[in-house]
């Protein structure tokens, strides 16, 4: 049997309370993100998942007192990219036939109210904002994101992309643009003020 000695105890119980006091926090805004990323709360759970275990285990790489917010979501892009471009390696095959008749089935089923996640972000994004949104170019949308949605300084989006704050504004006013173009006419239906 493995008995730890004082001092491991004491220096493991230093590392949970400084993971729980500076990235706990920051887990429902990740949430956010990672549900924006992946378009499903399943895959947004284990993106979040995979996020906290990576930085609770390279929590001494952690700088303290730099920005934990955007170390945390540097290793959920890292993550989430490395998870595409290990799908898009392995493809895996899908019978269409089969998503037909699986969509056939559940389109009619009502969503579960219960369903927490769907009562909170359910109703957040209209359905042509969320598809504008999403068909932005992902430079764009990744900024748009962080900046307008997550609330994210210029110099923490800079900090996440790992780019200039000059091109952290450009991809901003770039991607607003982008969907202004896209919403102008969903907006002037909806009677908010819009100039051409």
């Amino acid at each position: 049997m493995f008995f730890a000695s004082p001092n491991i105890k004491a220096s493991i119980q230093q590392k949970h309370e400084e993971f729980d006091k500076e990235a706990i926090p920051h887990m429902d805004i990740l949430y956010n993100y990672a549900l924006r990323l992946t378009g499903n709360p399943e895959d947004a759970s284990d993106l979040l998942q995979e996020t906290f275990l990576k930085a609770y285990r390279f929590w001494d790489k952690f700088e303290k007192g730099t920005n934990c917010r955007a170390w945390l979501f540097r290793i959920m892009r890292n993550s989430y990219i490395n998870r595409y471009r290990k799908a898009v390696k392995t493809p895996e095959h899908i019978n269409y036939d089969e998503i037909k008749e699986f969509y056939n089935t559940i389109r009619e089923q009502s969503t579960d109210s219960n369903d927490l996640s769907e009562r909170l972000f359910g109703q957040l994004l209209d359905d042509q904002v969320a598809a504008a949104l999403t068909d932005l170019p992902e430079e764009f949308r990744t900024v748009v994101i962080l900046c307008d949605i997550e609330n994210f300084t210029y110099e923490e989006a800079a900090d996440f992309v790992d780019c200039p704050i000059g091109t952290i504004r450009s991809r901003l006013h770039r991607g607003r643009k982008l969907l202004r173009d896209r919403l102008f006419k969903y907006a002037h239906e909806r009677g908010f003020s819009v100039n051409e």
